[in-house]
């Protein structure tokens, strides 16, 4: 599975907190609850006619019990929203849209960002770059490998990924990770990323947000892998953007995450650039509205409760 860990843990994938949801008291009448008095046999005594008197009596009084109870205040909850107890308890519950989702779950969440590394020595520019065939995997989303040979390896490239969660602000770094930039900025172009939902979000201590899978369960890939990019020194944390991969080297793809908190992590992931300011604020909205508890896998991470699906992809 392509994903970025736990910590200490090369692989994982989610419970966060499902708002309640008040039982309404719904009143209700139960039919047959006062049956029809039994007809007295008839007799020419005076004892008959007393008993068929008290009959009668005995009806009036349930008919006159009956018809006050259910008239009396309070017997029946009202149908009317500006006074009924179930109306009032139902407003007070949590509602699903983003802006009142986000503000249920309080994060912990740094405000200061973590430092982009930077490579001691600088690579070769250009860098050869080669993407093999992948076929450990499943191909959900047909796309084109980018050219290999030659590859820029100094400058940066600005994107923006408008999301229904709201804007992220890319920028990618060519000095980092030129064969990796190369691959994202080829996917981006292909529309590889158009429609795609992030599929896992970790909202403590591994805080941050997983995509790039079209399948959305953490298991796809584009059908070949891109070459690790990593050397010592490097940490990630708020506003770093690196490639998920799977355990073994040299086995990322389209996969990636975008770290808007803490992430102790080993320096097995390739860093290619940074978040943001403003993509910042879109995923810390993305963190408070929490984790899908039903649909995670037990590891405390799994799909984002407020959805974010990418729509495009623009230069600048």
């Amino acid at each position: 599975m392509s994903q970025p860990p736990q910590p200490g843990e090369p692989d994982g994938q989610a419970p966060g907190p499902q708002p309640g949801q008040p039982y309404p008291q719904q009143p209700y009448q139960q039919q047959g609850w006062y049956g029809a008095p039994q007809q007295p046999p008839p007799s020419s005594n005076k004892t008959a006619l007393w008993v068929g008197l008290g009959v009668l009596g005995l009806v009036v009084v349930v008919a006159v019990v009956a018809i006050t109870g259910f008239v009396a205040p309070g017997f029946f909850l009202s149908d009317s929203k500006g006074d009924s107890p179930v109306a009032s308890s139902s407003s007070s519950a949590p509602t699903s849209s983003s802006q009142d989702t986000a503000t249920q779950s309080p994060v912990n969440l740094p405000s200061a960002r973590t430092e982009l590394p930077k490579r001691t020595t600088p690579l070769a520019d250009p860098t050869d770059c080669a993407y093999p065939v992948d076929t450990s995997g499943p191909v959900p989303k047909k796309v084109n490998p980018p050219a290999a040979g030659p590859t820029p390896a100094s400058g940066t490239v600005a994107l923006t990924v408008k999301t229904t969660a709201g804007d992220i602000g890319l920028r990618l770094d060519r000095g980092l990770a030129p064969c990796t930039v190369a691959n994202f900025f080829s996917l981006a172009q292909q529309g590889y990323y158009d429609g795609t939902s992030c599929h896992r979000l970790g909202v403590s201590g591994l805080q941050m947000l997983q995509c790039g899978d079209p399948e959305g369960t953490g298991m796809g890939g584009p059908g070949y892998t891109i070459p690790d990019e990593v050397f010592s020194g490097l940490k990630y944390g708020r506003g770093i953007l690196a490639m998920a991969k799977k355990q073994a080297p040299d086995s990322g793809g389209s996969q990636f995450f975008m770290v808007f908190g803490e992430a102790e992590l080993p320096p097995e992931y390739t860093v290619f650039g940074s978040i943001s300011d403003a993509g910042l604020q879109t995923l810390d909205k993305v963190a408070r509205g929490g984790v899908d508890a039903e649909k995670g896998s037990g590891d405390g991470t799994g799909p984002p409760r407020i959805e974010v699906r990418f729509q495009s992809f623009a230069v600048g």
